[in-house]
């Protein structure tokens, strides 16, 4: 707990220490998840004042039975994601199970909502990888690999003598997106964040989402205790996770994409089914960050992007491909 409270305070100005935030904890159940969407018409499961923490669990993204075939033993199958597959039937049309909505009071259309990473943690002892993605018949012979995470070390195993260290994060985290969109599945991101599959949305980070409706309906889930950049075969170490946010409306910011923000990086995103697009609108989006945090005029911006940016693919395997513009803060 004073890790915990070490880093809200990190986050926060010095104003705002004196009193403490309020603590929600949301556990993810059959009465506290989206299966598979983000919509403006899903009725939230908590309402949140602004600047309030969220404790919530989340589930990773497979059933009990093909967990067990796949060698998890029945007694580590969580008995929650148990209670959600048997219970739960509104479902999809995406596939991922997420918690929430939360309702944050004082989220308007055209507001942000800034969600602070305050910590994530893994409560179980594996994860799994399958294989699908974007070269799918290198998948022939090679089925659903389950890992064992060393949570002390940080590590995990994922070959005879090959370690993969951990860093988990939630592959997806997000709002309601437009009323015109729809029940919008799980699977592609937008410009309500959503499953970006960004690696670098660890504990630490800041993620600024555009609000599109009152209370902004935040959501999270698909955790990963690692994913390389690309995520190409579909699937990182996919496993649940338990996270702290802190969510606070922003009035005083308008942005059209989601944005991060690490201590070295600002990062800028864009996601689309074509990927020359998708990386037009990162582009775009980084001289539009770095116009707002920094003054800097579209072309000198643009010539600074080239010069010591980096552009990176986030993932290729989610129907709308995604690419981050990672800006060092060494810069200014």
């Amino acid at each position: 707990m004073l890790a915990v409270a070490a880093a809200i305070a990190a986050f926060l100005p010095a104003s705002a220490t004196a009193q403490q935030p309020r603590v929600h904890v949301l556990e993810g159940g059959p009465t506290t998840v989206a299966w598979g969407y983000y919509w403006s018409e899903a009725p939230p499961v908590l309402r949140i004042e602004s600047g309030d923490i969220v404790e919530m669990s989340t589930f990773l993204t497979s059933s009990p039975p093909r967990l067990e075939r796949a060698g998890v033993p029945a007694d580590e199958v969580e008995p929650a994601l148990r209670a959600v597959y048997d219970q739960v039937t509104d479902r999809g049309p995406g596939g991922h199970i997420l918690t929430g909505p939360v309702y944050v009071e004082g989220a308007e259309p055209g507001d942000v909502l800034e969600v602070r990473i305050l910590s994530v943690e893994m409560p179980i002892a594996y994860g799994y990888n399958g294989c699908s993605g974007y070269i799918r018949e290198l998948c022939e012979g090679v089925g659903t690999r389950i890992v064992r995470l060393d949570r002390e070390a940080n590590t995990a195993e994922f070959l005879p003598g090959v370690t993969v260290p951990l860093a988990p994060f939630f592959g997806s985290m997000g709002v309601a997106p437009p009323p015109d969109a729809g029940r919008w599945s799980s699977v592609p991101p937008w410009i309500h964040a959503g499953n970006i599959d960004n690696k670098e949305m660890v504990a630490g980070t800041t993620l600024f989402i555009p609000v599109h409706v009152r209370g902004a309906l935040f959501e999270a889930g698909d955790g990963h205790a690692a994913q390389g950049d690309g995520e190409v075969d579909q699937t990182g170490i996919e496993t649940s996770l338990r996270g702290r946010f802190q969510l606070i409306v922003r009035k005083d910011m308008s942005i059209e994409w989601p944005r991060g923000e690490t201590s070295t990086h600002h990062i800028a995103m864009g996601s689309d089914e074509d990927l020359a697009e998708a990386t037009r609108i990162a582009i775009r989006q980084a001289v539009a960050l770095l116009g707002d945090e920094y003054g800097i005029a579209a072309g000198e911006a643009y010539q600074l992007i080239s010069v010591a940016c980096d552009l990176r693919i986030t993932q290729l395997v989610d129907r709308k491909m995604g690419v981050h513009v990672m800006i060092p803060k060494s810069l200014f």
